[in-house]
């Protein structure tokens, strides 16, 4: 046993996450007098941003948000400017569209989990470490980043904020034979796959085992593992009305954090790649079953720290889904859609009105919702970004987590790095978090 009566254990900012966040936790005779979990960043103001700009403009902008998440942002902001006029997509336009939220969650999940991730399973400081170590494991991780960041390209044309996607279609795209190439690249990388899911459960005794039961949310559709379309679903409380969404997400402020907050209708609640599972694992493709059945995630899961693997299976959904809406989309074969007639169609379709767009981004919901003039001007736009609704949850876990680690009898380093994996299992983007600020009694000092 250590002695762990007395410490003060503070991160300044947490490794391998995107953005700034703050770990401070002071210990006094075996007891926590101090558990914070501290958000610096500076607000950044999309929302003032499109406010006044063309109903057109208005995906591209927003898609900065995140370098990470663009493609999500991009397709959650069309949908809410499509719900806004009442455009309706054509269901090749669903299936590409589909195919890129695939692509991104693909490229996303293989990022986390095996640069930032891993090498905490595998006891090392950071992915370079992991390079000169295993470079085999490497190059296979690299190979399968490369390709999701191919398919991004492919259909969007970029790897991130995609251009060839606008309101109500495409502007270009791929051939048959592009979409032929890439359903073989995937086929192909399902060995590169497997290897990383026998690595991950070799590497499954290295997860911290904890427990704290939260309230789940995601988007549910009874016929398909929901990331593009659904409806917000709760594990506590079963489906809501998207329209609904400010009561689900009851946004708040707290001292000691520049983001916004979330609750419903317990003190915290879990969105990301484990919500979905517990919420639609019934909907995953066979091939991702099998794979959580072989890393033993069950539903319901309780251990935040298995939102990691929870990514690596849906991995296997995303190319599984990719591979079949690819030979659907070549089966019933490419319908070109003419530039000018979707301009028109969305020009046309101009009216005052307000609209809300949700889809699943690898870090969880995603929600845009603006309001719209007669002449198509943003006057009002909201953004709840999934690391906001995670925050208040990574908080609870660590208050009830570091009493557990003191009880075990952990050492300081020991205590910070598994508060350090905490944070990082939820794969937080915090500086897409921070969108508006609202001071409540700051002490600077």
């Amino acid at each position: 046993m250590h002695n762990n009566k007395d410490m003060k254990i503070h991160v300044e900012n947490v490794t391998r996450v995107e953005g700034h966040g703050i770990i401070d936790i002071e210990i006094k005779n075996g007891e926590v007098t101090k558990c914070l979990w501290k958000i610096p960043e500076t607000a950044r103001y999309f929302e003032a941003m499109v406010r006044g700009r063309r109903y057109d403009e208005i995906a591209g902008i927003t898609s900065r948000v995140c370098g990470i998440c663009s493609i999500g942002h991009h397709t959650a902001s069309q949908k809410a400017t499509e719900n806004a006029f009442g455009i309706t997509i054509s269901p090749q336009t669903e299936k590409f569209r589909k195919l890129l939220m695939h692509a991104e969650n693909f490229q996303s999940h293989i990022l986390h989990t095996l640069y930032l991730v891993l090498p905490d399973l595998l006891g090392m400081k950071s992915v370079v470490e992991v390079a000169m170590a295993c470079s085999n494991e490497t190059k296979i991780v690299t190979r399968l980043h490369g390709l999701g960041n191919e398919m991004s390209a492919l259909i969007g044309g970029r790897t991130t904020h995609p251009i060839t996607s606008i309101l109500g279609g495409f502007t270009k795209l791929p051939s048959e034979k592009e979409l032929e190439d890439m359903r073989k690249k995937l086929l192909a990388s399902l060995n590169d796959y497997f290897a990383v899911v026998e690595l991950l459960e070799k590497l499954a005794t290295k997860i911290p085992i904890f427990t704290r039961e939260t309230e789940y949310i995601s988007l549910k559709d009874n016929t398909d593992y929901a990331i593009l379309n659904g409806n917000l679903y709760s594990s506590d409380n079963g489906f809501y009305s998207n329209t609904v969404y400010r009561n689900v997400m009851n946004e708040f402020c707290v001292p000691h954090s520049t983001a916004k907050f979330t609750k419903n209708t317990r003190d915290s609640f879990m969105v990301g790649a484990l919500a979905r599972f517990n919420n639609n694992h019934d909907t995953l493709r066979p091939l991702a079953l099998k794979v959580a059945e072989k890393l033993e995630l069950k539903a319901p899961c309780h251990n935040p720290f298995m939102n990691s693997v929870a990514q690596v299976i849906e991995i296997a959904h995303s190319i599984e889904d990719s591979i079949f809406l690819i030979q659907e989309i070549l089966d019933e074969g490419i319908q070109k859609e003419h530039l000018k007639d979707i301009y028109n169609r969305a020009d046309s379709a101009i009216k005052a009105g307000e609209g809300i767009g949700i889809v699943e981004v690898p870090r969880g919901l995603l929600i845009h919702n603006y309001k719209y003039d007669e002449k198509g001007l943003v006057i009002e736009a909201n953004c709840v970004i999934p690391t906001n609704m995670n925050h208040w949850n990574i908080q609870y876990d660590l208050e009830k987590l570091i009493p557990e680690l003191l009880k075990q009898g952990k050492t300081k380093e020991e205590i910070q790095l598994t508060c350090e994996m905490n944070v990082r299992a939820y794969d937080p983007c915090i500086s897409c978090s921070v969108h508006e600020m609202r001071l409540v009694n700051m002490d600077w000092k």
